[in-house]
């Protein structure tokens, strides 16, 4: 997977590429699909959920540029496996899931593959973790229309967020960087998300 799907397609993150070496997919995803665990798909996960490809995950975390300090905000847990291999990147990592039954899973998963201390948290993704801010870094796994106002306040100045921003029907994945002087973005590639479902996402349906 690292080989094919990701150092040939360009990813040139060291540190990324170590990761998701590391992190055991498999454990990731449903029985029924384990065999498929490692194709360049995204998979069901349940609850009309799926866990990103490996190339888009190894892209978002490369945006965010990480160096191991950082505490950073996984929004969208899903299977929970993008929050594994950002808790190889980073210092500390905390990860909220809408859907109660994905983030027992996911806790249990990650638990399972040796990353105990991802904090699992449950509610509104789109209103990040007031509580835990700032935040270096945040990854946001689910298309929005716009930046999340609450998550880009929840970014420390120069941090970094990655969020699929577009319609229902297909995004492209955006890099904004807070600066003292606002907002700066650059547009990636064209990625195609589940809803972020929420006060500042897509509401609630």
């Amino acid at each position: 997977m690292v080989e094919r799907q990701l150092r040939r397609r360009g990813i040139p993150d060291d540190r990324v590429l170590a990761a998701m070496e590391r992190v055991p997919r498999e454990l990731f995803v449903p029985d029924s699909v384990r065999p498929y665990a490692y194709a360049d798909d995204a998979l069901p996960i349940g609850q009309g959920q799926t866990i990103s490809q490996p190339f888009v995950v190894a892209t978002i975390c490369s945006l965010l540029a990480l160096d191991g300090s950082e505490r950073v905000l996984d929004v969208g847990t899903g299977s929970g496996y993008q929050a594994a291999v950002l808790a190889e990147l980073a210092a500390e990592v905390v990860t909220i899931e809408r859907l109660q039954e994905l983030a027992e899973t996911a806790r249990a998963a990650l638990a399972a593959a040796g990353y105990p201390n991802v904090e699992v948290r449950v509610g509104d993704g789109s209103l990040g973790v007031e509580e835990r801010a700032p935040f270096d870094a945040i990854a946001v796994a689910a298309a929005t229309p716009t930046v999340p106002p609450a998550l880009y306040e929840q970014l420390a100045v120069g941090g970094r967020i990655v969020v699929p921003r577009g319609s229902r029907d297909g995004q492209k994945l955006v890099l904004v960087v807070r600066t003292v002087d606002g907002p700066v973005e650059h547009a990636v590639l064209p990625v195609r998300f589940v809803p972020l479902l929420g006060d500042e996402g897509f509401g609630e349906t």
